[in-house]
């Protein structure tokens, strides 16, 4: 299996670090988040992973050139001219995935315990062309889902904001986390091209596929998004 890391972010909440480097190299306990979620992708077999790059591509791609990749075998999708945001970044990145049945999808400003593993075996078990890691935690944007975990839409918890895709009661709010397992069935005829969000894409989805939650309450996370943040990541991944 293959994965992609997100990592072409301009990271402005973590300023002002990013100032003069890219957020996939934060430290976190002396080491960079994108070597925390390369060695994370391999204690789950999965050693072939493509990065995009935008902001301090050059930080990036140095890095993984000096270790040697951490290990895995590292392409790098680039996105200097224009950053292409994830949806953008994901179809761009398309011909890595070429054959593959499915693939794991994350940002590489997270750090979490959750079994990858358990998520892609659910997957591979289900109907759905894509499952996403969600949570029960604070957030303004909530992804939500009806009682069998199937995606029904979004909303934004500040102003109310709601793009529904199916309309089911009850409809659940979980927060996502930034991982996904995918079939190839998302890249097929993906209508919007440039720089679009992945959530446009699964909420066009949704109206007419099986897109799932996989929730995983109770596992670590933390989105080292902040200065803040890396002193609690700090505490929690040692």
């Amino acid at each position: 299996m293959k994965a992609m890391l997100f990592a072409a972010g301009l990271g402005t909440r973590l300023k002002p670090f990013t100032n003069h480097s890219p957020k996939a190299l934060v430290e976190v306990n002396n080491k960079t988040l994108l070597e925390h979620n390369i060695r994370y992708l391999q204690r789950f077999g999965i050693y072939e992973v493509v990065v995009n790059v935008h902001h301090f591509a050059s930080q990036i791609e140095e890095a993984i050139y000096e270790h040697d990749g951490y290990g895995s075998e590292i392409t790098i999708s680039d996105e200097r001219d224009e950053v292409l945001e994830t949806g953008g970044g994901l179809k761009k990145a398309a011909p890595f995935f070429e054959g593959e049945d499915a693939f794991v999808v994350m940002n590489v400003d997270i750090l979490t315990s959750l079994d990858l593993s358990k998520m892609i075996a659910h997957h591979e078990s289900s109907d759905a062309i894509a499952t996403l890691a969600v949570m029960k935690r604070a957030s303004s944007r909530q992804l939500l889902f009806n009682e069998q975990m199937r995606l029904c839409g979004w909303m934004n918890t500040n102003t109310k904001e709601e793009r529904i895709s199916r309309r089911e009661e009850p409809l659940i709010p979980f927060a996502f986390s930034g991982i996904q397992v995918l079939s190839q069935a998302v890249l097929k005829d993906i209508p919007f091209d440039g720089k679009f969000s992945l959530i446009d894409l699964y909420l066009h989805l949704a109206k007419e596929q099986v897109l799932q939650g996989y929730d995983h309450t109770g596992n670590i996370f933390i989105d080292v998004g902040k200065p803040e943040s890396i002193s609690q990541a700090e505490y929690l991944f040692q």
